[in-house]
Formats: structure tokens, C-alpha cells, sequence
């Protein structure tokens, strides 16, 4: 993504500022919806990109789009404004978001499986993760078909690869043994 190293610092300094004030949790839940929002919405996405809108017409369109957030993102779309860096709004959103859940002893697993989550398999791997990591923890699912079945969780730098994929790997090892 685009301006990461740039993101990272603004998220940052808008997370100190929230924190300051008491209110990043609540900016926590604008960068989620913002982000969510954009990944979502490919219009959305390729407006903020354009070079040919001016960074005006965006800022007061994501003011209406995202009518309801709390001040201190409304003063980060100013501050975007004023540097004419709209193009990392998502990047900013999402490194905020992981920043907040490190800062709140948060973190995300990442759940690979080959279809969508369904309630079933998150209990089973709420399970596993309860037996892993003793933190509050967030689930983000990849759907990957190439792992056939099963799922694959990695929580920091611990793995657990369920994959059906693996079995067949393990497998085809002790067979050619």
C-alpha cells in the first residue's frame, strides 16, 4: 500500500491525540469503518485516488459520507486536506486500528480458511486460540481455496496449520520415506 511508512506516522500522532483526550476508542471504531468502507466500496476507493479531484471536493465528500465520526477524525480528513495525501486514508485507518489493539494488549488472529468463517469453526478456533495466547483477541479471516479445508490460525509469530493442504503435505513426506 501507498505511503505506508507516512501512514504509520499519522496514525500515530492521531492516536496519541485521541488518547490524549480520551476518545480512541471511539476513533478506534471511525478508522474501522473507514477502512471497511473503502476496502468495500471500489467507487469510493478510486475517488479518493483520482489526482484529477480536489482535495477539497474529497474532504468535504468523506465529511458527508462519514457524517456521524468524532471530531478527532474529522480533523485528520482536515489534516489530508491541508497535505493533499488523501490516497493513504485507508492505510492510515488500518495501521490506527492495529496500532489502538497493540496499545490495549489486543491481538489479531489471522484464520485462513478455504470458505468464509462460519459460527461453527470460529467457536472451534476460539478454542484454540483461548489455548494459545493468553490476550484479548481479534479474528480476521483470509479465504484462501488452495488450502482445501480446515484453516490455518497465526497469532503473532505462533502458527497452527489445520489445512487440509498440510495434512496432504505430511502425507506425501512419510509415504516418500
Amino acid at each position: 500500500m501507498a505511503g505506508t511508512r507516512a501512514a504509520i506516522r499519522y496514525a500515530k500522532a492521531i492516536l496519541d491525540m485521541a488518547d490524549s483526550i480520551g476518545v480512541a476508542s471511539e476513533v478506534n471504531n471511525d478508522m474501522i469503518l473507514i477502512a471497511s468502507t473503502i476496502k468495500s466500496n471500489s467507487e469510493l476507493n478510486t475517488f479518493i485516488q483520482s489526482p484529477t479531484i480536489s482535495v477539497d471536493v474529497k474532504e468535504k465528500a468523506l465529511l458527508e459520507v462519514f457524517a456521524s465520526i468524532n471530531g478527532v477524525t474529522k480533523g485528520l480528513f482536515h489534516l489530508l486536506f491541508e497535505n493533499k495525501r488523501f490516497e493513504i486514508l485507508e492505510a492510515i485507518a488500518v495501521a490506527y486500528s492495529s496500532q489502538f489493539d497493540a496499545a490495549n494488549g489486543v491481538e489479531v488472529a489471522k484464520v485462513t480458511t478455504a470458505i468464509p468463517m462460519d459460527a461453527a469453526l470460529e467457536a472451534k478456533v476460539l478454542a484454540k486460540i483461548a489455548s494459545l495466547s493468553d490476550k484479548k483477541v481479534t479474528i480476521k479471516n483470509i479465504v484462501d481455496p488452495a488450502i482445501i479445508g480446515g484453516f490455518i490460525l497465526t497469532i503473532g509469530d505462533k502458527q497452527y496449520n489445520a489445512s487440509i493442504a498440510n495434512r496432504l503435505q505430511v502425507l506425501r513426506k512419510e509415504l516418500s520415506n
